[in-house]
C-alpha cells in the first residue's frame, strides 16, 4: 500500500504517494465494443491459443460480453477479454483461480503474464484466469473531454474554495459524461465490477471460485463478498485497502505508514554517506522543506506539463517516496531532490507533482473510483480528516489528493462505504509488507473471523506479482488445501 507506485496517463509515468493506486495502464485502445443485446447467461468461454509477444506457453484467450448497466441486462454491452493458463495436472484439478487486478484500471491479463513464473505450483491444481475489467476497457475508449483536468488540485483554504473546486470538477465530469458513447462513465463502481466477476464464474462453469486480489482489487473483492458470498471457495488478498471503512480511514491508515517510512528514510540517510542529506536529520529537512514551501511555493517548469509551483501540500501528497526501491535507488534520488528543492530548485519533483496534479483531476481517472465513494462528503468531513491526520501523521497534514477530485461527482454513489456482512464467508489469507501495506491488508482480513495476514519483512506491494516466494508459498498452500499459516507468520525479505 505504501510503496512507490506509478500512474501511467497518456503514456507518461508519474510517482504518487499511494501504492494502492497500483500500476494503472492507460495505454492504446485494445477493447472491442460488444453489440447491444448480446446473449446473456452462462455461455461458456470459447478458448483459443493466445498469440503475440510475451505470452506464456499454453495461455489461452477468450472473451465475455456483459451489460454496461447491470440493471439493463439487454442493453449496451462491454467486452471483457480473458486469458487462462490451464492446470498442468488436469486429473487433480480443483478448479479456477480468478485474479482481481488493482488500479483501478490495471489489466488482469498483464498481471497473469507477470505472475505466471511464480505460480507454477499453484497451476498444478488450478486453471489460472485473468481478465481485463471494465475499468481497463474504459481507459482505452474514453472520449477526449474525459482527459481534460477539471481543476489544478490544491488543499482547499475554506468552504468557498472547497465548493469552487467541487463545481469545477462537476463541470468536467458532465463534459465527460456527455461525450461518453460507451455508457461506462456511470457504471465503473466496484459493485458493477463484482457482477462482471460473477459473470466470469458462470461462464467458467464453476460452482465456487477461488480468488487472488491485489491493491485496489480489494474494493472489488469486498463488493463480491457482499453480493455473492456463497460463490467464494477461498480469497487471497495482497496489499489491499479496506474501503468498507471509508476513504478517510483508508487514507489515515496509509499516511500513518508513510509517517513511519519517513523515519526509516531519515535513519537510512544517517547511515548512508551516499545520501545527499547525510550528516543531517533528513526527516526534519523534509518537514522544513514542506513548511517553507507552504509559505513560499517553489516555482517549477516541466517540459510536458508547463509551469507550476510546489506547495508543501503538493510535496507531501505527491513528492515523498515511501519505497526505497532496488538498492535504495529511489531514496538516493529523493534525497538529492530534497537537497536541491530547499535551495530553490524543485526540478526533481516537477514532472511527478505537476503530472499527478493533472492526472488526479482527469474524469477518465476519477470515474473509476468515484462510484466507490472516494470523495469528501463535505467541508465538515474534510475538516475532521485534517484534525485526525495531524494526530496519526503529523508530517503529512492536509487533504488527501485522491479524494479531492471526486468531490464534484455528479452521479449517485453506487458503492458507498458500509459494514460488510461476513456470515458464511470462508476465512481469508492476506499478505502485506511490514514496511507498507500490511496494516491496510490486516484491516481488510480481520473482518472475517479466522483469517490470517502474513507479513513480509521488507518493502514491496502486491507481493505475488513481484514473485516473492514465501508469500506465494503460503498463498499456494491456502488456495490448494484451504490451509492457513499460524497467526503472526512473517516472511523474510527476498
Amino acid at each position: 500500500m505504501l510503496g512507490t507506485c506509478a500512474v501511467r496517463a497518456a503514456g507518461v509515468a508519474m510517482a504518487t504517494l499511494s501504492g494502492l493506486v497500483g500500476l494503472v495502464g492507460l495505454g492504446p485502445a485494445q477493447a472491442a465494443a460488444a453489440p447491444a443485446g448480446a446473449v446473456q447467461g452462462p455461455v461458456p468461454v470459447a478458448w483459443r491459443a493466445c498469440t503475440g509477444e510475451g505470452v506464456p506457453s499454453g495461455m489461452e484467450c477468450g472473451a465475455l460480453d456483459v451489460p454496461v448497466d447491470w440493471s439493463k441486462p439487454r442493453g449496451k454491452q462491454v467486452r471483457l477479454e480473458l486469458v487462462r493458463l490451464p492446470a498442468t495436472e488436469p486429473a487433480r484439478r480443483i478448479g479456477s483461480v480468478l485474479g482481481i487486478p488493482g488500479g483501478p484500471g490495471a489489466n488482469g491479463i498483464d498481471d497473469l503474464k507477470r505472475a505466471a513464473p511464480g505460480l507454477t505450483e499453484l497451476r498444478r491444481r488450478f486453471d489460472l484466469v485473468g481478465y481485463r475489467p471494465r475499468t481497463t476497457a474504459w481507459t482505452t475508449t474514453a472520449a477526449e473531454p474525459c482527459w481534460k483536468p477539471g481543476v489544478a488540485l490544491r488543499d482547499p483554504r475554506d468552504p468557498r474554495d472547497f465548493e469552487a473546486m467541487a463545481a469545477a470538477m462537476a463541470e468536467a465530469f458532465v463534459a465527460c459524461r456527455e461525450s461518453d458513447t460507451t455508457g461506462l462513465f456511470a457504471h465503473l463502481d466496484s459493485l458493477s465490477v463484482a457482477r462482471d466477476m460473477e459473470a466470469v464464474r458462470r461462464a467458467l462453469g464453476e460452482e465456487r471460485l477461488s480468488f487472488m486480489a491485489n491493491s485496489y482489487g480489494g474494493v472489488a473483492a469486498a463488493a463480491y463478498m457482499r453480493l455473492f458470498p456463497q460463490r467464494i471457495r477461498a480469497m487471497y488478498v495482497d496489499g489491499v485497502v479496506n474501503q468498507t471503512e471509508g476513504w478517510p480511514m483508508v487514507n489515515l491508515v496509509m499516511r500513518a505508514g508513510v509517517e513511519r517510512s519517513l523515519e526509516r528514510f531519515g535513519a537510512w540517510c544517517a547511515a548512508t554517506p551516499a545520501c545527499a542529506l547525510h550528516g543531517e536529520d533528513a526527516a526534519e529537512v523534509w518537514r522544513e522543506l514542506t513548511r517553507d514551501a507552504d509559505r513560499e511555493p517553489i516555482p517549477v517548469t516541466s517540459e510536458q506539463y508547463g509551469a507550476g509551483e510546489l506547495t508543501g501540500w503538493h510535496l507531501r501528497n505527491l513528492g515523498f517516496v515511501p519505497d526505497p526501491g532496488p538498492g535504495h535507488s529511489r531514496w538516493l534520488a529523493l534525497a538529492e531532490w530534497v537537497d536541491r528543492a530547499r535551495r530553490g530548485d524543485g526540478s526533481g519533483f516537477a514532472d511527478y507533482v505537476l503530472g499527478n496534479t493533472q492526472v488526479w483531476a482527469m474524469p477518465v481517472m476519477l470515474a473509476m473510483s468515484c462510484g466507490d465513494g472516494r470523495d469528501y462528503t463535505g467541508w465538515a468531513q474534510l475538516q475532521q480528516y485534517r484534525r485526525d491526520i495531524r494526530k496519526v501523521a503529523p508530517s503529512f497534514p492536509g487533504a488527501a489528493f485522491d479524494q479531492l477530485g471526486c468531490i464534484g461527482w455528479p452521479e449517485p454513489v453506487a458503492n458507498r462505504a458500509r459494514p460488510l456482512e461476513v456470515r458464511g464467508l470462508p476465512p481469508m489469507l492476506g499478505a502485506g509488507s511490514l514496511e507498507g501495506d500490511f496494516t491496510s491488508t490486516e484491516r481488510f482480513i480481520r473482518m472475517v473471523p479466522g483469517s490470517v495476514t502474513v507479513g513480509y519483512d521488507g518493502p514491496g506491494h502486491a507481493l505475488y506479482l513481484s514473485g516473492k516466494k514465501c508469500p506465494i508459498a503460503h498463498a499456494t498452500a491456502y488456495l490448494t488445501e484451504l490451509k492457513l499459516p499460524a497467526a503472526g507468520t512473517v516472511c523474510p525479505a527476498e
